[in-house]
């Protein structure tokens, strides 16, 4: 009798065992997911944009698809960055106004514009960087927007705290006049172009724990 006590025992003690490992199981994975999904939020970059047409400008933002930064390392104390490699595409079909405009939206996401007929995204290679000071760069290199490539020249500043030798985020900045691509923003938009010889666009974008591309490419 004692030794069936012993064995409903044992079984009962072994049934809770099971039930609580794979709740501890699915409470683990639940955890993992979430942390994932929290580690793909934080990893998307964007990046922000604005036009000049006639006396207005149109501040818009949008998703930057494979950023790609190759910083080799340096023993000494000099610029972290000097031989750095940096890539990155731009997707024009997520292009939105920073206002929540879906109007103004709409107009940037004019056929023609920056969204071709193939439907390419921007794209942009760097070719060379060059020391403009101490944690800023001059950076060349080549954009492409709906498959036309031309020169571009952004600037970059390297941000760390004074006890660090290696950069912990990048701010990239520039300018270029979108007729060295063949757009016409007021006359694709609008129908009527603009008497002026330079229609800008600028672009900022800022990118955090730059050490994770350390071997990106």
């Amino acid at each position: 009798m004692k030794n069936i006590k012993y064995i409903v025992l044992s079984l009962i003690v072994l049934v809770i065992i099971i039930i609580a490992s794979g709740f501890v199981k699915k409470s683990s994975d639940l955890n993992e997911d979430v942390v994932q999904s929290t580690d793909n939020n934080k990893r998307r970059q964007t990046i922000n944009m604005f036009v000049t047409h006639g006396h207005c400008s149109t501040p818009f933002s949008g998703v930057v698809d494979d950023l790609k930064i190759a910083i080799p390392y340096r023993p000494d104390l000099g610029n972290p960055l000097e031989n750095m490699i940096i890539s990155f595409d731009i997707d024009p079909n997520t292009f939105a106004v920073c206002s929540g405009d879906d109007d103004l939206t709409e107009r940037v996401k004019t056929p023609g514009l920056f969204i071709g007929k193939l439907n390419e995204k921007i794209t942009f290679r760097s070719t060379d960087i060059y020391i403009m000071g101490i944690d800023w760069y001059q950076i060349n290199g080549k954009m492409s927007i709906k498959g036309v490539e031309s020169d571009v020249k952004l600037f970059a500043t390297g941000v760390r705290n004074p006890n660090e030798t290696t950069t912990s985020s990048l701010i990239i900045e520039g300018q270029m006049n979108l007729f060295d691509w063949g757009i016409d923003y007021d006359l694709i938009v609008n129908g009527k172009s603009e008497k002026i010889t330079t229609k800008w666009m600028h672009l900022n974008l800022k990118i955090n724990e730059l050490n994770r591309f350390s071997n990106s490419f």
